[in-house]
């Protein structure tokens, strides 16, 4: 199956994004919803990874200070490289706005998954809306075929 990539304002993804995210971070890991909706998403760019059909899948977005948070795939078609999708999407546009460093808190389980995308630790161990998170950065100067 065929999947792409779109960046927008919130005003576009909202809807999608949020039902994505509740699915994933609400329902699922048991997210407290006053934590997941933090009030940032205005100032954010936002990423969908749609199928063949357009429908959306997963979800992420990246903060005016190019922090990426919020990466969200749901559950029934983890494994098949949307979160990279999404991942790849966020970086490339930091990058595009002239970001140097690229700064994110993965989930604990997640480290490996952002390390395979260049990601380093950046930080210690860190427990947020009861999960272990781990900051993690990527350096992106100097890279002459950033995505």
């Amino acid at each position: 199956m065929a999947y792409h990539t779109e960046v927008s304002a919130w005003k576009t993804a909202a809807s999608e994004a949020q039902a994505i995210r509740t699915a994933v971070f609400v329902q699922e890991q048991g997210v407290d919803v006053v934590l997941e909706r933090d009030g940032r998403d205005p100032t954010c760019l936002h990423v969908l990874v749609r199928d063949g059909a357009g429908q959306a899948l997963a979800t992420g977005r990246l903060l005016p200070d190019d922090h990426i948070g919020r990466l969200a795939v749901l559950a029934s078609v983890r494994g098949k490289g949307l979160g990279s999708l999404a991942l790849t999407a966020l970086v490339s546009a930091a990058y595009r706005r002239g970001a140097r460093v690229v700064r994110l808190n993965a989930q604990a389980d997640a480290e490996a998954f952002y390390r395979r995308h260049g990601f380093v630790a950046s930080g210690a161990v860190f427990m947020e809306a009861g999960i272990a998170h781990l900051p993690m950065s990527l350096h992106l100067q100097g890279l002459d075929d950033a995505p």
